[in-house]
Parts: C-alpha cells; structure tokens; sequence
C-alpha cells in the first residue's frame, strides 16, 4: 500500500485509488481556496469508492465481529496524507516533523494490515454493513 502510495505500480482498483489520494494530499498541502475544496471533493469520491469496492469483496463477517470504527476508505485517506507529509517532511528536513511523521505512517500502516487480516479472517467488520 505504500509503495503504491509513492506512485508505484498499482494495479489494483484501492491501490490506484490510495495512490490519487496521496496526490490529492500533496496538492492540498499548496493550494488554498477554491481548489481545496475541489481536492476535498475528489478525495470524498475516491473514499466512497474505495468504501464500495472493498463492500463488493469482502467476506461476510462472522457473528459476533467486532466493529471497526472506520470505512477502509477513511484509513486509506489519512494513510495517503501521512505519506504525503512524511514526504514533505523529508524534503523539508525538519527534525520534529520527519520523526513525527514516519512514526504516525509506520503505526497506521501496520494497523491497517492488520485489519486487512482480520477482516479477511471475519473477526471483524466494518461500519455501514460491509461485508455483512
């Protein structure tokens, strides 16, 4: 996922999207106004993308999986916004920052393997009845 973030191969429907997202990001990052508005949208579009495929192709959940308190669309966008900062933050080479960052990314990273793994596994769902 985050290679594909950084613009390599995606050819997958979540990792191409993941991948706008983190340009979206890197946009909205040097835009204001009106544009970051429209960037807003476009993101909002990939999120509720992502949120229906991954509703068209998961396992149903077992019974009494717990919930997940975010879409993987949602996780997908702060993930694609942390890659983009943690990036910014290594050209910019600001100590604190790049520090804060990489940490932020490596730990929602793992987090979101892991809950590709349980909700492969069933053991857990997601809101709005995905995968139910």
């Amino acid at each position: 996922m985050l290679h594909a973030c950084r613009g390599g191969e995606a050819d997958h429907p979540v990792l191409r999207a993941a991948r706008e997202l983190t340009t979206l990001h890197e946009r909205r990052f040097t835009e204001a106004g009106e544009t970051v508005r429209e960037i807003d949208d476009f993101r909002a579009r990939h999120v509720r993308d992502i949120d229906r495929w991954v509703a068209a192709h998961l396992p149903p959940a077992r019974g009494g999986a717990y919930l997940h308190t975010e879409t993987v669309g949602a996780i997908l966008d702060r993930l694609a916004q942390l890659a983009a900062f943690a990036y910014l933050a290594l050209a910019e080479e600001a100590d604190w920052d790049l520090w804060f960052a990489w940490e932020r990314l490596a730990e929602l990273a793992v987090g979101y393997e892991d809950l590709v793994d349980e909700l492969s596994a069933g053991r857990r769902r997601l809101p709005g009845g995905c995968g139910e």
